[in-house]
């Protein structure tokens, strides 16, 4: 390789003096990025195409070094590559056209999440007004995008893993794509006793897109206090009427047995044993007032 690259004699050979930088530089006809190719190669064996760059280019580089670049060598990892260069830009030129402008619209309705489910070009979307199909989940209305491209581009899950990526870079949250049966159309109607009818619908398995553009869960900030009556006594007004409420049991023991023909005798209430204290504090102090007998 070295002697490739110090030929005088070829046309693409590297300069035989370093520059003020103390590199050389390669003369036209290949680029940087590819060079840099070409050395990892010889750094870990791997030979990775970098992004943007002409395979004829790579492989033009690959003769010129006498790097291999036959049937043989194993290029699965480079077609990935190429692969998920490719379905990045599809999806991000899907992003842009459709995907977007409909997310635009669930922002405009005061949304804060969307689902996107991703139809043929030729299926048809045909429900019962009468009897609709459940839907298992009623909270986020999907909506509908027919495009086939589309289709045959989430199929992969490699596909779906760089779309993710992609969201994730342009700030998306709670990032959901994936394959789900969708119902399309009537397949046939069961009639059940008592005049019911059950719809069976046709599904077909589509891809789905659901994303969200914020950071916290779609749940109201509000917090609701409950009401709780208060068993505290506000005023002494209210003693009568919770004793009453609320009598003393006294204990079996302390309790003495009644006669069979007499009634249990009612628990005086608060007001009666207030009006007899208070009776009891006035006879006190009229013996206190009167004047001692004489002997």
């Amino acid at each position: 390789m070295l002697g490739r690259m110090f030929t005088s004699s070829l046309d693409l050979s590297i300069t035989g003096r370093p520059n003020d930088q103390g590199e050389y530089e390669l003369r036209d006809g290949f680029s940087a990025e590819v060079f840099r190719a070409v050395l990892s190669f010889y750094t870990d064996g791997c030979l990775r195409c970098p992004r943007g760059t002409d395979v004829s280019e790579l492989r033009a580089a690959c003769d010129y070094f006498m790097v291999p670049f036959t049937l043989g060598t194993p290029c699965g990892s480079l077609l990935h590559e190429f692969s998920n260069d490719g379905a990045r830009a599809q999806f991000e030129h899907f992003l842009e056209e459709v995907i977007l402008p409909q997310l635009v619209t669930c922002a405009q309705r005061g949304e804060r999440e969307c689902q996107i489910v991703i139809l043929a070009d030729e299926d048809v979307v045909d429900w019962d007004e009468d009897h609709p199909p459940a839907m298992p989940d009623t909270e986020v209305l999907p909506l509908i995008v027919n495009s086939s491209s589309m289709c045959r581009f989430f199929k992969y899950v490699e596909n779906r893993d760089v779309a993710k990526q992609v969201l994730k870079e342009r700030r998306m949250k709670k990032i959901r794509i994936g394959i789900e049966g969708y119902p399309t159309h009537k397949e046939k109607v069961k009639r059940r006793a008592g005049g019911r009818s059950d719809v069976i619908y046709s599904y077909a398995q589509r891809p789905f897109l659901r994303v969200s553009w914020e950071k916290e869960e779609n749940r109201s900030r509000h917090v609701d206090f409950q009401c709780v009556k208060s068993k505290s006594i506000s005023d002494l007004t209210s003693l009568e009427a919770v004793a009453v409420e609320r009598p003393v049991d006294l204990p079996p023991s302390l309790t003495p047995p009644l006669p069979d023909n007499q009634a249990a005798p009612q628990p005086p209430g608060a007001a009666e044993v207030l009006e007899e204290a208070l009776e009891r504090l006035q006879a006190d102090q009229q013996q206190q007032q009167q004047p001692p007998a004489a002997d």
